[in-house]
């Protein structure tokens, strides 16, 4: 099952050509779900599970991977189903977010979909649907079929608890009357990453305005500019998510530097990926910074420099 993955690394091309693909499986009946590969660090079959007392009841156990014991999340359950439970066919994917590594127990794994941003959709608001970050179509075994893109920051948020505190020797007491008031464009397709990112902001007396994808920030971001507002005079800054539907955060970043009316714009860029390829992406694309999700004092870092950056040059 690993060679589904062998060619991972160069599928990186993808990413700043709005463009990703998909990892699609099942979880034990035909409808079909989906991370993104960039997340996934391989697919095998499931090896012999450890159980842990007083675990999470969406643990299913642990799996020791190559000397590494990695939590394994029933991914089924973990989405408002009864738990998957002995499937011949079950697989283990082994993702990466947020720094930290996990498993997650799936039905049959089905390939690999090449697809763009702008295929991608928004879910139903109903149901399981609140795990989901986006779906879309394809052609599967000779019919249309959707595909649900399952939200796992939501999931994850559910099992491990994120601190949203922010440490004393971090926060600078000369910015906070500054700071106060500010307003700052977030754009997330994760409900549950805009609120840890609201819910950190806050703190600070910064309002944050909330879009869902890059096409919608570029939409706001457009419409200020075409009034003859000035970008930087209604936002102190963009943090953006990567991974998106319609239109990613290279994509939108790369759009608001070709346009000569908010180029200067402060652009962060908080994503679940990590690594030295998002540094490099990063720097082709003109973000300002890369924080990796979910480490409040490194945000609040990368507010308070954009504000004395403000403070010093009036931009």
């Amino acid at each position: 099952m690993t060679s589904i993955l062998d060619s991972v690394d160069s599928r990186t091309r993808l990413v700043g050509e709005n463009r990703l693909e998909l990892l699609i499986f099942q979880l034990g009946t035909r409808q079909l779900f989906a991370i993104n590969v960039f997340k996934v660090r391989e697919v095998l079959k499931v090896p012999h599970l450890n159980q842990m007392p007083g675990a999470h009841p969406k643990i299913s156990g642990v799996a020791t991977i190559r000397g590494n014991s990695i939590p394994v999340i029933d991914m089924r359950q973990s989405i408002g189903f009864r738990p998957l439970g002995k499937d011949q066919r079950a697989n283990l994917i082994v993702t990466e977010y947020n720094r930290s590594i996990q498993a997650f127990l799936v039905g049959e794994v089905v390939y690999i979909k090449n697809m763009g941003w702008d295929e991608i959709m928004e879910p139903p608001s109903t149901g399981h649907g609140n795990y989901l970050t986006a779906i879309s179509k394809l052609e599967h075994e000779g019919e249309a079929r959707l595909i649900e893109i399952i939200d796992v920051e939501k999931v994850l948020a559910e099992i491990v608890s994120y601190d949203i505190g922010i440490s004393e020797d971090v926060l600078d007491g000369d910015l906070s009357s500054h700071l106060s008031g500010q307003k700052i464009l977030i754009v997330d397709d994760s409900s549950t990453a805009r609120t840890q990112v609201r819910e950190t902001l806050a703190q600070l007396g910064i309002e944050c305005i909330e879009k869902k994808n890059g096409a919608q920030a570029l939409a706001t971001l457009k419409a200020w500019c075409d009034e003859g507002k000035n970008v930087t005079d209604e936002i102190l800054m963009m943090i953006t998510d990567a991974e998106m539907p319609e239109m990613d955060g290279y994509k939108l970043t790369s759009e608001v530097r070709a346009d000569a009316r908010m180029s200067h714009l402060y652009v962060a860029l908080n994503t679940s990926l990590s690594g030295s390829f998002n540094e490099a992406m990063v720097e082709k694309v003109g973000c300002d910074r890369f924080v990796s999700k979910f480490q409040p004092d490194l945000l609040v870092d990368v507010v308070q420099t954009r504000m004395r950056q403000a403070l010093e040059t009036g931009k």
